[in-house]
């Protein structure tokens, strides 16, 4: 069983001006540059065969061309008093939500089961430890709540496998598609 998911990356320059917020809150366990990404599906543990058919599926859904994303505003997942993850937002873009309802296809032809959710774009920051107080969570995102970037075009998005440790998540581009 492989641990997978389809994903954006975020360029270079982009993921460094992110790093640069990624301070001043004790508890945080801040993501590395090059763990940060937008989700498109999550589809859990997968096995080879079907992680097989899901690349195949993939790479039918890789249509449509490039299109842009911009970020903006920072937000937390999780009730106020129990938040369990900072992110940043990503403005609604109807090419962004065709790809990922493509990539949710995908996986139902590959025999994939995946959680019904709606889809909310972000780019997770860090992941908040139960004991992080709820008032220096909420003074960290108000003063970076102004994030917002330039246009940030997306022209492939990648299938990652993620491996957890105590360290977090180690992420491994397995293929990458062109749009």
């Amino acid at each position: 069983m492989i641990r997978l998911f389809a994903a954006l990356p975020i360029p270079f320059d982009v993921a460094e001006t992110l790093a640069r917020r990624q301070s001043g809150l004790p508890g945080a366990r801040w993501r590395p540059v090059e763990a940060l990404h937008v989700t498109l599906a999550f589809y859990g543990d997968v096995d080879e065969r079907r992680a097989d058919d899901l690349v195949a599926e993939l790479g039918r859904a890789a249509s449509g061309g490039p299109f842009a994303i911009t970020l903006n505003g920072v937000g937390a997942f999780g009730e106020v008093h129990r938040r369990q993850t900072l992110w940043a937002g990503v403005e609604p873009s109807g090419p962004l939500t065709a790809l990922a309802g493509r990539c949710r296809a995908a996986a139902e032809r590959a025999g994939i089961r995946m959680e019904h959710r709606a889809y909310r774009p972000h780019v997770t920051l860090a992941y908040l430890k139960p004991q992080t107080d709820p008032a220096r969570i909420a003074a960290w995102m108000a003063g970076h709540n102004l994030l917002h970037s330039p246009p940030i075009r997306i022209d492939r998005f990648g299938l990652w496998s993620s491996v957890l440790s105590d360290s977090g998540s180690h992420y491994t581009l397995e293929q990458e598609f062109p749009l």
